[in-house]
Formats: structure tokens, sequence, C-alpha cells
């Protein structure tokens, strides 16, 4: 009923979803990543001198609006090779839809969601669609067009929709356009939404945080004076106090708050604690699994609810219990894109901290309270900070 959303690696299942996987990889690798780097990075870069030549906009700005605006540039120019610049050109088709596609707030657009993850074969019979009409129109044909103009122009364009057409070209894949829309959309999807929300996360953090913030600007700097004011993309991945923050960020505040696998073998769980009876798990059955409360379980992560990037460094990170830190799920299935959407977060910081100071202001909230009609972690007043241009 559904192509879009049925078709896209994060609903297949078996052996088309290993095809699918390992078809899209390649999207990923760090030499893919080495290559779009100075794509995102100028994205970042145009993205912060807006808020930089706009003091009325930034000295006061909710950020989960304004970030959104980035992410969507950022997918439109990796993804599908069109320029957009969302904080210009604010009700863009890119946004708009992206917007509309990510929307989970209301009891119906919740309710009608689970219903997809847990019984396809219902919302299959009742004929419910997930996406809106012009949302699916609107992916339909800009995907569509794209491929038509490469086809026939004879474009090659190293990103996701190339390495899907080559796919197609080879018979033993058996990719259609309809696959190739459906991975497009959902790598759109993926990053529209949560790749923002994290660095809300992380700005806002340190906004409350000077003394962590005035530490990562110095190692910002640091880097941008080794490099004459630019940032490569290996001087980047050095950044030890970086994956610090973003790290310690992804903990409190994961981007999805739990995630589910389906079981395959049959699997005897233990009493949880004496006095419980354990549980058979059979296969076919679907287990959910708690990111948000094993991240914050004082078991695993001492004092939970402190913000403290010292967890994740050198002397401290291997002391992690593994499987107990996992912001992008783990296993086979772990989120394909996490290379690319960490990248994204950092430049996004790296260019914001060589231009500004990140304050608190009168509407920041202290503490967060969070939307409960979300998927994900935002506060129900929104995220509010201030950018203070830096005094050299």
């Amino acid at each position: 009923m559904d192509p879009i959303f049925g078709k896209n690696v994060f609903s297949l299942k078996g052996d088309r979803w290993r095809e699918m996987r390992n078809t899209l990889s390649p999207s990923f690798t760090t030499n893919k990543m080495k290559f779009i780097f100075d794509l995102v990075s100028k994205c970042s870069q145009e993205f912060v001198n807006y808020l930089y030549d706009h003091p009325e906009f930034s000295s006061m700005i909710e950020v989960k609006d304004a970030f959104t605006r980035y992410t969507n540039d950022v997918i439109a120019t990796v993804a599908f090779g069109i320029d957009v610049n969302s904080l210009k050109h604010r009700d863009n088709e890119f946004y708009t839809h992206g917007k509309d596609a990510t929307n989970f707030s209301g009891v119906f657009r919740l309710l009608k969601f689970l219903l997809f993850r847990i019984s396809p074969r219902m919302t299959r019979m009742v004929g419910i669609k997930f996406l809106s009409n012009s949302t699916s129109e609107f992916f339909w044909r800009v995907i569509n067009e794209t491929v038509k103009t490469r086809d026939e122009r004879g474009i090659v364009r190293q990103d996701m929709i190339h390495l899907l057409m080559q796919a197609r070209d080879d018979e033993k894949h058996q990719i259609t356009i309809e696959d190739i829309v459906a991975q497009a959309f959902i790598f759109f999807l993926a990053g529209f939404d949560t790749s923002s929300t994290a660095m809300c996360h992380a700005i806002y953090l340190l906004a409350l945080n000077q003394d962590v913030q005035a530490r990562l600007r110095d190692e910002v700097d640091r880097y941008l004076e080794e490099e004459n004011g630019k940032i490569s993309y290996d001087s980047l991945s050095k950044m030890k106090y970086m994956d610090m923050v973003i790290s310690e960020t992804l903990r409190l505040y994961p981007p999805s708050l739990l995630t589910d696998r389906t079981c395959v073998k049959k699997l005897e769980l233990p009493p949880a604690r004496d006095g419980y009876d354990g549980m058979t798990i059979n296969p076919g059955e679907n287990v959910w699994i708690p990111i948000f409360a094993i991240h914050r379980d004082p078991k695993y992560f001492p004092d939970p609810e402190k913000f403290d990037p010292e967890r994740f460094s050198d002397e401290n990170k291997n002391n992690i219990i593994p499987y107990t830190y996992i912001p992008f799920g783990s296993g086979p299935r772990q989120c394909i894109g996490n290379r690319f959407a960490l990248m994204e977060v950092k430049l996004l910081i790296v260019h914001l901290l060589q231009k500004f100071v990140i304050k608190p202001n009168e509407k920041t909230s202290i503490p967060l309270v969070f939307k409960k009609s979300s998927f994900t972690l935002i506060p129900k007043d929104g995220f509010w900070v201030s950018f203070e241009k830096r005094e050299y």
C-alpha cells in the first residue's frame, strides 16, 4: 500500500534487507565521508554565516527549527544534488514535506506509526498509508526526475542515488525505481529530524556548561589555527574532546528512545532478580529495547543525570559495559548513517564555536520538560539559546 515506507531498509527483513543493506553500505564508508565532507562543510558555513550576519535572528533563537533547516539543506545537497537554503527560502518544498513526514504529534499519526510496526498486514487490509499523498507524490517526483536526468545526460555524482542506480543496472540486485525512492526517502527522514535534535541537545548542554564549552572551543581553535581557519575531515576526526562531548550528549539524549529487534532463535532469559520468573522469547516475537532507560541506569553510568564528558575519555571509556551505550543501536541493523550524522553534527558545532559564544537566556527551559506526543526528546517550550558574537 505504501512502497516508500514499506520498501526502505528500515522496514525490510530477511534476505531482501540484507541485500539492500549491502547495496547502501558503500555510501557510508570513510572514503565516501571524505568525499562529501566539503559539501556538508559548505552547508554548515553558509548556515553559520547567515546567523552571524543576522544578529536580530540569532541573539535569541529557537534552534530546533533552525537546525532542522540546516539538516534539510545538507540532505538535499548530499543525497539529491539539489541546493536549498532553508533559512532564506523558508517554505521550500523539501522543508515543508520533511516536516510533514516527521510529524508524529497527534494521536492518529502516532497510532498509525505503531500500527505499521506492529501489524503491517492490518494496515494493508484497511488500506492505510503512512505518508500524506502530497508528500509521497513530492518524493516520487523529485527522485524520479533526478534519476531520469542522470540517465539521459550521463551525470555521475558519488551519492546514494548513484549507488542505487548502479545496483539497478546490475540484474542480480533487482532494484526498481520504487526501491530507489524508498531508500532515498528513509535517508532523508532519518537525517532530517534525529540529527537536528542531537544538535539541539548538544548546543543546549554547552550553553548550560560554560566550562565544557570553553574547553571545546580551545580544541576547535587549535585545529582551526593549524589549518589557517579551515577544518578538514582528518582534523575533525582527531578532536578527542569533541567526541567526548557528543558521546555524552547522545548518552543523555539518545536520538531514538528505543529500538526493536525480531527474535530469530528461541532464547531463555534468566530471572531479572530473585523471586521473579524467567522468560522465553520465541522466533518471530518482537523485543523493544529501551535505550533511554539503559543510558540513565546508575548500574552502568554513576550519577546518570549529570552531563559529564569525562565518561568517554581514553581513561574511562573502556570501563563502559558493552551494549549499555547504544545511541545508534547495535548489531547488523545498527544505524547505517551514524558516521554521516556525527560528521554533520560536529561540523556545525565547529563553525558555531568559531564565531559565537553560546549562552542561555530567559526563554531557556531549565530543566527540559519534554513533549509526550513525540518519539524524540523535544521540549514543550523549544530549545531557546543566545548566540553572542565572539570578541577576538
